[in-house]
């Protein structure tokens, strides 16, 4: 994509072409409605090879099966995260900054840019109001820093001042926003390589889920490239698991893994964010694996 003249924004020709004939009209259209405050850097050159796992990891396997026997409920989810902000101080922004990097890393580690079919490394966030939906904006932000190419769908805003911040640095980034998901769902796998799902969090009940949440999920369900999930797949449970959610591919757990990710069938499932204090570890009985090196992702 490029920026036009008067404001506007041009779709990439090498893009298009790249796409069926008989789809580049709309998918043309699809690619020129996007946030008018920012605009999308084109980089590329990298030929598409099949996804392979990067890299060797070292673990305890008898503390990887306790967490994937047990991980943290809502409760203990909650009270892991209070205690980080009260007793060691964390700062909210501190710990979403940190989960954000986490989870672009992670992403990097699966799909590093090399092994992505298209030629230019793209991809999509799916941001929720809440919590998950501003780690999603750091993750995009991170990404973009490792030359990968985000869009953000951003549909309801947060109020928090916080999460404001996090929107202004994606734009300050070049990082556009989409107003809508399109219709036909094809065209996000055009246009895309994959998709983060960021959107609903420990913090929201699948019987809470609504519009346009809802709709987003019926489309998430339709797409044919990889979906990864950060922390929990938008609408599951955090104890029991999917109810009427997505089924990603790849599962990347914030801090550690919640109860539902026993009942997480795809191909990938890592932990990312190695900041838990010992202290917070031992209290709540986590188990964690052993990181490789100086990672901050481990596979399980």
């Amino acid at each position: 994509m490029a920026w036009g003249g008067g404001g506007d924004w041009i779709a990439d020709p090498v893009l298009i072409h790249r796409i069926d004939p008989s789809r580049q009209a709309n998918i043309s259209v699809f690619l020129q409605d996007t946030h008018h405050n920012c605009r999308a850097a084109a980089t590329g050159g990298w030929r598409g090879r099949s996804l392979e796992r990067g890299g060797q990891t070292r673990g305890r396997e008898s503390g990887i099966a306790a967490l994937l026997h047990t991980g943290c409920d809502r409760t203990e989810a909650m009270a892991i995260e209070q205690e980080l902000l009260e007793e060691f101080r964390f700062g909210p922004q501190q710990l979403i900054e940190i989960c954000g990097h986490a989870s672009a890393m992670a992403v990097t580690k699966v799909f590093p840019r090399w092994s992505l079919p298209k030629k230019q490394p793209t991809l999509l966030v799916v941001c929720g109001c809440e919590q998950n939906g501003a780690i999603g904006l750091v993750c995009a932000r991170h990404l973009r820093v490792f030359e990968y190419e985000p869009t953000i769908f951003y549909p309801k805003p947060s109020s928090n001042p916080l999460y404001r911040d996090f929107i202004t640095q994606c734009e300050k980034m070049d990082i556009p926003f989409l107003s809508y998901l399109p219709n036909e769902i094809q065209l996000i796998s055009d246009a895309y390589n994959l998709v983060v799902d960021a959107m609903l969090g420990v913090e929201t009940s699948p019987e809470e889920v609504c519009e346009p949440y809802l709709s987003i999920l019926g489309s998430l369900k339709q797409i044919h490239i990889p979906l990864i999930s950060l922390d929990i797949p938008s609408g599951w449970d955090v104890e029991t698991g999917n109810g009427n959610g997505i089924n990603p591919d790849v599962l990347i757990s914030l801090g550690a893994p919640k109860q539902c990710a026993m009942h997480f069938m795809g191909k990938h499932h890592l932990v990312a964010g190695r900041f838990l204090p010992y202290d917070v570890e031992r209290k709540f009985e986590l188990n964690l694996p052993e990181y490789p090196g100086t990672e901050c992702v481990a596979f399980l």
